[in-house]
Parts: C-alpha cells; structure tokens; sequence
C-alpha cells in the first residue's frame, strides 16, 4: 500500500522525477527528520539541533518547531519523494490551525512543540522558569506572522498537488481567508500579523515585502485552483506592496508600523529573491539577484544583510535556486558546492559557517525593539537543510513547480 501511495503522489505530480544520486542534500533531510516522523500521524520536528560546541540547546529553542521550518521541510520532502513523512507534518499544520488553546479563528502561531500532536489543542513551545518557578514562553513564538502562515499554506498547496487530498486545499483556503481577513491593509498590503502572549497580543501594522511576496504567492496559486475572485484580490493587494518596494534594482524590507517605507539602509538577502521567485511577470525583479551580488556576497556564499559578518547558509541556498531560475547553472552549482560543507552527522546544515551571523534586526518583531539582537548561531538547522535540498531539486515552493 505504501508503495502504491508514493506511486500515486509522483503521479499526480507530473513533473516530479525520482531523486537522483548525485542529490546529496535529501538523504540528510530523510536521516534528521524520519525517525521523528515514523509512526506517527502529525508531528512537528524541532528546527534546531545543539552545534558541535553545545551541550544543548537554549531553553527557548529547545522544545521550538518553527512553523515555517516545518512547512518547508514539507515541501522539501515533497521535491524528495517522501511524501508520506510530508504529510506528518502537513497533518500536524492541519491540526495546530484548528485546535488553538485560545483563538478559534483559523491562525497558526509561530511555532509549536516539537514532538507527535495529541487529539486537544496544538502546544507551544516552552520551558521551565526554575529561578522564578514558572512556565515560561516566548511572545514572538506565541504569535502569528502573516508570512508564516501563508508558509504552511503553501506547504499544504504543495501536499494537495502531490497527494489529490481535498483536506490540504481546504485547509489552505482557510489560512489565507485568515490572511485576508486578519491582516489585510486596505488596498496597500498586508501587515505583519500579530505579537505577544494569550489572549491580549499586539497587531504588527507594518508590511513586510517578504511576507506580502508569499502571500501573493498563495493567493495566486488558490486562483489557479479554484477561480475565486478574493484569492486573486488578495494577490494584487500583495503585488501592490511588492511594486511600492522595488527600488529599480533591490527592494526596501516593506514599511515601517506608520505606514511609511522602511530605512533604506536595512538590506535583506531574502527580501531580494522571493518576490521575483514568487511573481514569474515581473521579470524586471530579477536585477535585484545582482544587488543581492554585488551588496551581500562574501566567500562562497550571501549573508543575511549588508554587513558580510559571515555565511547565511540558508540565504545561500535560496540564492543558489535563484541563481538556477535566473539561468545562471553554473553559479547555482558553486554555491551549493560550498553547502555540502555545511553538512552535519545529524543530517542538517548548520544555519551559518562562522559562530554568528548579524541580521540587524531585533528579536522583538512588535517594532518596540531598538536594539538589533537577533542572529543565527552554528547549530544544524532544519530550514537550511530544506532550503538547500529545493535548490539541488530545483523546486520552486511559491509555484510548486521544477525549475528547468
């Protein structure tokens, strides 16, 4: 039966061929998150593992599954052939969507427990406090980034073209009818989402060009499947956030919570590559890949932004399949030649070469954060890892579709 399953997935899937030697970054993805998977009919995978020079994690990442790591690892199975442990997670996004402990609105949060997902309300991630001698989590994990959510919409978009299950696309609607119907901007975009602990949280009022690009990206492809006018609105209000941003050859990081444009100075590597991946029309984009080359590059590899303190290597890999759907293969070549030693006994890649990556960004997304404090450490990294298996694949996750 199981057997019949995969052959009925890859199938439905048209272009999807089986996973050839030579890909080295599925075997490691398959290694790290089987035996997490196996047995079990939803679950969420932890995102990081300790690195090399740690005993374990911090408290704050060590019971934390991001859900946007989880929906790409989905997709990143799916470009694997592992459809099946695609679906564990697929189910377990189902689920969290509707068995929330507070909300009964359709959200997901930012992240939720590692570890198989009971019958009751999704949990969060957490830990215990014993200086104080409370529970404690964290409030950007608690919330609900608008981007986040159109991920794991886009994770089961990817499951219902592998699968032919109504389930995924049913619920893929209901994430963006949340989108839409929580974040939406008027006419300009989409804003950030919300922030903070149960049940009073802070409504993020910027707009993020990362998030509005997925969103488009989610909008789109619900068009496509189902010909209804409010996912295609929802698209253009997300294309038009994307037009406001592109500088000519880059674009800005969206706006800031007044609704005015964000500091030019703020670079993003991401933020240069996913409205273009996501938006095929726009062909113009593309000069933002040369900024990303000419503002962000460092040895072997891109950086999170513009201060070149090291590798990103999940940056990196979105290059690489930038680079490929841009028809530069030999580019694409390089920097995934320069991730196989990113690789870990885990499995993973770890999320950078050196012990720390800048953003320049500050942990608190609420826009009350001055101080920039959120960084990448060397520890292996499920995102990464999925990132790096869709450019050796060359998987488009906003379309679903194979880049040539």
């Amino acid at each position: 039966m199981r057997h019949f399953i995969m052959m009925l997935s890859m199938a439905l899937l048209g272009a999807v061929t089986p996973v050839h030697a030579e890909v080295s970054f599925c075997p490691g993805l398959i290694t790290a998150v089987e035996p997490k998977l196996a047995g079990h009919e939803a679950a969420f995978v932890r995102s990081y593992e300790p690195g090399a020079d740690e005993e374990g994690l911090p408290l704050g990442l060590s019971t934390t599954a991001f859900t946007y790591d989880n929906a790409l690892a989905a997709i990143a199975l799916v470009a694997c052939g592992r459809v099946n442990e695609a679906r564990v997670i697929g189910n377990a996004l189902v689920h969290a969507a509707s068995h929330d402990r507070t909300f009964d609105d359709g959200r997901l949060r930012n992240a939720y427990r590692a570890g198989p997902v009971g019958l009751g309300a999704a949990l969060l991630p957490g830990w215990w406090d014993h200086q104080n001698n409370i529970w404690g989590e964290d409030p950007a994990q608690d919330g609900t980034a608008t981007g986040n959510v159109a991920w794991a919409a886009l994770a089961l978009l990817t499951l219902h073209q592998a699968t032919g299950d109504a389930t995924y696309l049913s619920s893929a609607r209901r994430l963006m009818d949340w989108i839409i119907g929580n974040a939406s901007s008027g006419e300009d975009g989409f804003s950030g989402g919300f922030h903070g602990y149960d049940p009073q949280q802070v409504r993020l009022t910027w707009m993020s060009t990362e998030h509005n690009a997925d969103v488009y990206a989610v909008g789109s492809w619900l068009h496509r499947l189902t010909s209804e006018q409010r996912y295609q609105g929802a698209a253009q209000t997300a294309r038009r956030l994307l037009d406001r941003s592109f500088r000519g050859d880059h674009f800005l990081l969206g706006t800031k919570p007044d609704g005015s444009d964000a500091d030019s100075n703020l670079l993003a590597l991401d933020v240069q590559l996913w409205p273009w991946m996501a938006v095929p029309d726009a062909p113009d984009w593309r000069k933002a890949l040369g900024f990303a080359q000419a503002h962000l590059a460092v040895d072997n590899g891109f950086d999170f932004n513009g201060d070149r303190d090291g590798v990103w290597v999940e940056g990196t890999a979105q290059a690489a399949l930038a680079s490929r759907m841009a028809g530069d293969a030999a580019a694409s070549q390089r920097l995934l030649a320069g991730l196989r030693d990113d690789r870990t006994s885990s499995g993973l890649l770890n999320a950078t070469r050196s012990a720390r990556v800048s953003t320049g960004l500050s942990i608190d997304p609420s826009g009350a954060g001055t101080i920039p404090d959120f960084f990448y450490y060397k520890r292996p990294h499920l995102g990464a890892t999925a990132w790096a298996v869709l450019a050796e694949t060359g998987w488009n996750p906003f379309t679903g579709a194979r880049v040539p």
